[in-house]
Order: structure tokens, then sequence, then C-alpha cells
């Protein structure tokens, strides 16, 4: 397979949804996608603007600065202790990682690539491209035999779940009984909403407390699309088990994946002030608690969304009904059938929208209250 043969882009069958919510007296409120909308910090913009002399080709291992400070952070910030700039790697935005992940382990046809059974549809993507296998499984024990490589999605994207400790040592202990890698997807891990995580950091699969201090065959995979509002800079890294970090290393140097030296830059200085990640939080946490009530109010149950940036909501009839309906009231939502194919009834709102367009939103669903017409 490749890349001629995947399907046309999901994203692609909303546009008429979209054109429905346009057509609202008061516009849309565009709640699909999930791209920021909120300014850059202005710390990351000065940092982007003191490097704009780039004349020399970067380096795709990264400098040695932003490196150590990606290790300083996961200290700081992820309760994960003693890595070092050999044990991370910058990554051109995480989309690209998630996809071609699969191509730079060197997976194919016979190989299975696991992921949640509500996923981020790249993870699959990944996969087929390489004709290795996509299984959707969140239960270890159904993990097959030719199984080289686990997704796991924690806060999950679309469905807010969260992986405790507990959950990631069962999905390590099970991908080394496989002799898998296991890549920790945590782009949302900033971003913990329901008890016991707006409490306490949401733990990464490098956490010690999982892993027992042994890294072998584990990645974490972070953004700062979220938590700086970032995703046009397309700013990622993963960290793990140093001879994994050099073996992607090695790979993305010949496929010159390389980040641009004025963003490395700017996720230095984003990654050493935390007083802007605070301030976004609680612009998404005020968003959410004006929306999902709202949302509740108009006939939707949310299931799971205990962190992240979405809602994951149904009210008991197929997703595509229930994005017409919402677009009927200026509001464009994802359809649960572009998350796999076991949430067909669910939807997918997003918080990155203005404060003024969440209000509307939320003005119109209590407005439509459980009405289905």
């Amino acid at each position: 397979m490749g890349v001629a043969d995947l399907a046309d882009y999901p994203w692609d069958a909303v546009a008429p949804y979209a054109e429905r919510a346009r057509a609202h007296p008061d516009g849309i409120v565009d709640l699909s996608v999930g791209s920021p909308v909120d300014p850059t910090p202005e710390v990351i913009g000065a940092a982007l603007r003191t490097a704009t002399d780039a004349h020399a080709y970067p380096q795709t291992v990264g400098t040695p600065a932003l490196r150590q400070t990606i290790a300083d952070w996961y200290a700081r910030r992820r309760d994960v202790p003693g890595l070092t700039p050999d044990h991370v790697l910058p990554t051109v935005g995480s989309k690209e990682l998630v996809a071609l992940l699969p191509l730079l382990l060197d997976l194919g046809p016979g190989d299975v690539v696991v992921h949640p059974r509500a996923a981020y549809p790249t993870y699959e993507v990944g996969a087929r491209l390489v004709g290795a296998t996509p299984v959707a499984a969140d239960d270890p024990a159904d993990w097959p035999a030719q199984t080289r490589l686990v997704w796991v999605n924690s806060p999950g994207n679309p469905d807010g779940r969260v992986l405790g400790v507990e959950a990631l040592c069962a999905a390590v202990e099970r991908a080394r009984e496989l002799g898998a890698v296991l890549a920790s997807d945590e782009c949302y891990a900033e971003l913990g909403w329901d008890a016991p995580w707006d409490a306490e950091p949401v733990p990464s699969a490098l956490d010690p407390r999982v892993t027992g201090s042994d890294l072998r065959g584990i990645l974490s995979v972070y953004s700062l699309s979220k938590q700086s509002n970032l995703a046009g800079y397309r700013a990622a890294f993963l960290a793990g088990d140093p001879a994994l970090v050099s073996r992607l290393l090695t790979a993305r140097k010949h496929l010159g994946l390389m980040l641009p030296l004025p963003v490395q830059t700017a996720m230095l200085a984003a990654l050493t002030d935390d007083e802007h990640v605070a301030g976004q939080k609680e612009r998404y946490r005020r968003r959410r608690q004006v929306l999902r009530p709202a949302v509740e109010a108009a006939g939707f149950r949310i299931d799971r969304s205990e962190a992240g940036l979405y809602l994951w909501a149904t009210e008991g009839r197929d997703a595509w009904e229930s994005l017409a309906r919402l677009a009927d009231l200026g509001i464009l939502a994802g359809p649960g059938h572009f998350y796999g194919t076991h949430y067909p009834q669910h939807v997918r709102l997003s918080l990155t929208a203005t404060d003024e367009r969440i209000a509307a939103a939320a003005e119109r669903l209590r407005a439509a209250g459980g009405s289905s017409s």
C-alpha cells in the first residue's frame, strides 16, 4: 500500500455541514478540528524573533540546549526524572511522527499496530502506509501475538480518557511480552479537568512508577500545539528508550526530518515558561464550564472527557444526524465515525473557540433543549 491508496481525507465529508452551520444568522461556531484560536504567548514570539538569522541547516537531533530543556521539562512537569539529551528528540509536529513511526521502525506486512478503540485516525494511517495491520483494542489481553507497535493515548483524542499508573503498567508489561514498542501519545497531558486529574499530573508512560526506571521499548510523544498555542509552529518531541531514540534519529537524518532552528529556539522558551501554560489551561477550563452543561441541556450525554480539549458526546443516534442537528444551530462538530468503528453515535466538540463563540454555542444549545427536531 502507498499514499495513493489511502482513503479520502475524512474532514472533507464535513464540508456540507460547515456550509449549513455558516448559514446561521449569528454565524458558525466551529468546534470541529480543534485548532487553537488564542494568541501565541509573547515570550515565545520574542524568542522566535531573536533567531531569524537561521542561514545554516539545523541538526535533526536538535540543539543541545533544546534537548536538555526537554529532559528538564519531563522532570518538572511529568514526574519523569533522569532523562538526558540522549533520551529526547524534537519532531516536526507530532502528526508526522505518528504517521511515520511504523516506517521508521521498519514495520510491514504481517506486523500489527495496535491503537485505541476511540482513536486519532493517523495511528491507522501509519500502519496502512507500510502494509501493517491496524488493530483497535484497549485491553492488553486482546493485543495479537504479531503486535510490533502499540499506541496508547492519554489523555485520549477524541474521548478524553486518562490512563492511570495501573493501566499504563499493564500496557507496558504486555508490550514487553510481545516484544513490541509502546508509544504513548501524551499531547493533552497538561489539560486535566475531573478528579483526580484536576489536582495531580496525568501520568506519563515514562513515569518510574510505570517503568520501574527501565525505559526499554517505551516512547512518549508530546506537542506544544495545545498547551502553548503553537500548532502553526509544528513544535513537538519524543522521549524514552535511548536506543530507540538513536535508531529513529538515524532514520530521520536520512529523510531530512529536521525542525527549523527558529522553532527550536521558540520551543526552548515555551518549555521554560510555565506561566503561559497555566493561563491557557484556565481559558480552556472556563470554556469547558460554559459549554459542558449546555451540551447536556441539549440532550447529549458526555462520556469520559475527564481531560483534554474535547467533549465526547452522544444523544443516542447516528453521529451524522447529530452533526446535522448541531449544524442547524450553527455549530460544527466532528463525527465519531472519524475515530474508528466503535462509536458511531458520538460527536466530538472542541474547546478551541473564543469565549464569545463558546458562549454563543451554549446559548443556542440551551435554547434548543432536548429537542431532536
